[in-house]
């Protein structure tokens, strides 16, 4: 610029760049100052469907009616009861997490798993004898989701486990999980050996029956309540839940101290929940997943309404596609490691907790529990930057979860399909990390993203719906 020129200006110009760095770089090197504007190009292959879609007159307030019935959602837990009694769910019958899946195309993690239920439930004798007959058809295998229930990791829920039952009467919907095991070798990693079944049978004979008593004397507990304390006490809803467990075991255990039970059982029952840091997950996951259901079915939508993972693939549904399942391979987190495992001993990502993320927690939350990165990698800034990245592709922010660290600012929620595809910043995903070899159990916890397939793929499905 010349000096005449620069003296009009009643300021030092500002230089904004997108695309090629070679401008931006070039600048740098002669002291100017420059901000560097996030722009990329969409998805290979995405511009004709992409376009489409935008143009579609129905997203916009679709997509608003999907995030505000999203946030409206409530999320009250209500009972624990058995899944043949809360769900139906019939002797032979196993609900699993993520997309459909075969027993051929099983993980390790989910075989282990299923091996595992075989056995609580007495359908065999060995571990041998229950591969054969999974092997061999004898069982149903059916997605959580597709009852309105999510399950971590492995996800497998049979008739005799016991869930919790949680209610959201703004919408009259439905859902359940099964109760947390805590860590270590546990049916959820696809561990299946003698100590994880005693352990099922005993929450199945003691710890379920007291909490269903706890939760019927005390009233119906306010789960979303909860989540949204705990996102201001450094939790983030997925990963981290010391917080949420601890304040779920406030509210149970003046009805667990009461229950008709031993003494000693109820001790072991209060001891139980209250070691264990994941204990309010298995609430958060199906608070999340009342929020999502709120919003399925609305045409013209290209809302988010559930990301799961089955050990061998990812798989997302939209609100404008229905029950359709968009899949991709799922992809290995990248993260910290539990003893001498290592990167080879990971299996790729696997679990239902993702839908933590697809109702605005979870990953999206990080920067409300920076320590979060003690657990699954990365650092603090990652953790602030990571939830920054996710308003890029979301609708809109929850009036209720909050950051304190962004100044209050609600929690990225509803993510969009096209500003996936337009942006190509995927969901941010906190997890953990199941053993590759069925009976092995968690190794480690970690990062991961969906594979680009799931959103490529839904676009064009929502851009075959765009009404000529």
């Amino acid at each position: 610029m010349t000096a005449p020129l620069r003296g009009l200006l009643a300021a030092d110009p500002v230089v904004a760049t997108s695309g090629v760095a070679l401008f931006a770089d070039a600048l740098r090197d002669q002291a100017v100052p420059v901000t560097d504007a996030g722009w990329h190009p969409p998805m290979p292959g995405t511009e004709d469907a992409l376009a489409r879609v935008m143009a579609d007159p129905r997203r916009e307030d679709a997509n608003a009616t999907a995030v505000a019935r999203m946030t409206a959602a409530e999320a009250t837990l209500v009972d624990v009861a058995p899944a043949s009694e809360a769900l139906g769910l019939e002797r032979g019958t196993f609900l699993h997490a993520g997309p459909p899946i075969t027993w051929e195309r099983a993980s390790g993690p989910l075989r282990g798993a299923l091996i595992g239920a075989v056995l609580l439930e007495g359908l065999a004798e060995t571990a041998e004898d229950a591969e054969q007959r999974l092997a061999a058809g004898e069982f149903e295998l059916e997605p959580c989701h597709h009852r309105g229930a999510v399950g971590p990791m492995a996800g497998v829920v049979s008739p005799s486990m016991w869930t919790y039952v949680l209610r959201d009467e703004v919408h009259d919907n439905t859902s359940w999980c099964s109760l947390n095991e805590g860590l270590g070798k546990v049916l959820r990693y696809g561990a299946y050996g003698p100590e994880v079944v005693e352990r099922l049978r005993w929450m199945g004979d003691v710890l379920g029956p007291i909490l269903r008593q706890a939760v019927r004397s005390t009233g119906p507990i306010d789960i979303r309540a909860i989540v949204a304390q705990m996102l201001q006490m450094g939790d983030e809803g997925h990963n981290r839940n010391r917080a949420g467990s601890l304040m779920l075991l406030r509210e149970l255990l003046p009805g667990m101290i009461t229950a008709d039970a031993s003494s000693a059982d109820v001790a072991e029952a209060v001891r139980f929940s209250g070691a264990n840091e994941h204990f309010f997950l298995n609430l958060g996951m199906p608070a999340c997943k009342l929020a999502t259901l709120a919003a399925e079915g609305i045409p013209g939508s290209s809302v988010v309404t559930t990301m799961a993972r089955n050990g061998t693939d990812f798989g997302i549904r939209v609100s404008g596609t229905g029950d359709r399942w968009f899949t991709g391979p799922a992809n290995t987190p990248q993260g910290l490691f539990l003893g001498d495992y290592g990167p080879e001993d990971a299996n790729p990502d696997i679990g239902d907790s993702a839908i933590t993320e697809t109702g605005g927690i979870g990953g999206f939350a990080m920067a409300a529990a920076p320590a979060i990165v003690r657990f699954v990698g990365g650092d603090v800034p990652f953790a602030l930057a990571a939830t920054r990245r996710m308003y890029e592709v979301t609708v809109g922010e929850h009036p209720v979860y909050q950051v304190p660290v962004l100044g209050f600012r609600g929690t990225p929620v509803g993510i969009d399909v096209t500003k996936v595809v337009r942006t190509g910043e995927l969901p941010q995903i906190n997890t953990g990390m199941a053993g590759r070899v069925a009976g092995t159990g968690q190794v480690g916890a970690g990062l991961v993203t969906p594979p680009e397939q799931c959103f490529t793929q839904a676009v064009e499905a929502l851009a075959e719906a765009v009404l000529r």
